[in-house]
């Protein structure tokens, strides 16, 4: 009997209200921005066509993150692109005229004066602000939760920032980092997290990851010839699963993917959010122990949440041991498919995929979401090893088995 929880949505619409901020023209912006970097070629799809048979389903492709930037996880993608939209600001330039050379030269950093990025992460998040700082010249100062990997301190670390392992969760983090950048002289936080009086940069963040899903979508267009039929992403805040859903339901607005949230099970705010049934959002607190350390955060995004709201079928909150599976599932593929090195975050919708295709408990789950042989799944997988002990203990030791 399986003990992942789900919930169908049947929350009120906001009207879709906040679904403007993964416009395609937003979101091509952000793409042509990245594509400015040196460092910029696409990330793989991964067509997962042995599994597909295994599972019965017409096509199964993953989007592979790993290869970001050498980075090893996508989230630099929305850091770097919300510094440069404050830049642009600072400096009354349109976005269009800061590419990757002009933002990292002399002179532009001579024209904004020092700024330091301050921000709160369980490690991608933050990596990705440091390495945007260090290109950009400037100063960052980055606040981890306590539990926190040293292997995701120490590639923070190595990007030139100042970096601290707190003595409390992700969100006191992120409430101690936006009050630092408060106080210290060309202070900027750059959170993927929206609060009430601080929306922009975190819509600026959801734009930015949009690149990951415009990606995705092409080249799930050129290899299936057709559009997915379910989407399945990951959630901690909400920022990457509003981009997501945002980004597809606006590209396809008369026929749109069935969209599925998957969350820790530790700090599954949205599931309760949707739970509770109101449209309203609840918060997890505590410390939020589990292996999906990108996903372990308590406090919803209030502005990807109203896309959720509006767009998500089915809220899953999920136990380590089948993100767990996720990681071997991919780690380890049926003969003919490509390999995809994913970490705990980044594994949690293939665990999930897994159960509810071979669980029986899971079958009226299954027939709501009308997967059957005709269905075109895409996943995300946000990360890479960006723990290796930890992956290593999980894929070759069979830690968090169930």
């Amino acid at each position: 009997m399986s003990n992942i929880r789900w919930i169908e949505n049947t929350m009120p619409a906001a009207e879709d209200k906040e679904l403007e901020i993964m416009a395609l023209d937003n979101v091509k912006a952000a793409r042509a921005f990245h594509e400015s970097f040196p460092q910029y070629k696409i990330t793989p799809l991964a067509g997962l066509d042995e599994l597909a048979k295994f599972f019965g389903i017409k096509k199964l492709f993953i989007k592979d993150e790993s290869y970001r930037f050498g980075l090893n996880a996508f989230k630099v993608l929305g850091g770097s692109f919300a510094m440069a939209r404050y830049i642009a600001g600072l400096t009354g330039r349109p976005i269009e005229e800061l590419n990757y050379d002009r933002l990292t030269s002399q002179e532009l950093k001579e024209e904004t004066g020092e700024l330091t990025f301050f921000s709160a992460t369980d490690g991608n998040h933050g990596r990705g602000v440091a390495w945007a700082a260090n290109k950009l010249g400037q100063k960052s100062v980055i606040m981890m939760p306590k539990g926190s990997q040293k292997a995701r301190f120490d590639n923070i670390r190595k990007e030139g920032a100042v970096t601290t392992i707190e003595e409390f969760n992700y969100d006191e983090c992120v409430r101690k980092a936006a009050k630092a950048a408060a106080e210290t002289p060309g202070g900027v936080v750059v959170q993927d997290t929206a609060w009430d009086g601080y929306e922009e940069i975190p819509a600026w963040i959801m734009q930015g990851y949009g690149t990951m899903a415009m990606e995705a979508d092409r080249q799930f267009e050129a290899a299936a010839k057709d559009r997915p039929t379910h989407i399945f992403i990951q959630a901690g805040v909400g920022s990457l699963a509003g981009a997501v859903v945002g980004y597809f339901a606006n590209r396809y607005p008369d026929n749109p993917p069935t969209f599925v949230v998957v969350e820790s099970d530790q700090a599954d705010c949205l599931y309760r959010s949707a739970c509770a049934g109101d449209g309203s959002i609840r918060i997890v607190e505590g410390d939020m122990q589990t292996i999906m350390a990108g996903l372990a955060c308590g406090e919803p995004n209030k502005t990807s949440w109203q896309i959720l709201r509006d767009k998500v079928a089915v809220f899953v909150s999920l136990p380590d041991w089948a993100a767990a599976n996720g990681m071997r599932l991919l780690g380890a593929p049926l003969k003919g498919d490509p390999r995809v090195i994913s970490g705990e975050s980044g594994a949690a919708p293939a665990g999930f995929l897994y159960s509810l295709m071979t669980d029986d408990s899971l079958t009226p789950l299954r027939e709501k979401l009308a997967i059957d042989e005709n269905s075109r799944i895409l996943l995300f997988s946000t990360e890479g090893d960006t723990d290796p002990e930890n992956y290593r203990r999980v894929v070759w030791e069979g830690a968090c088995g169930r």
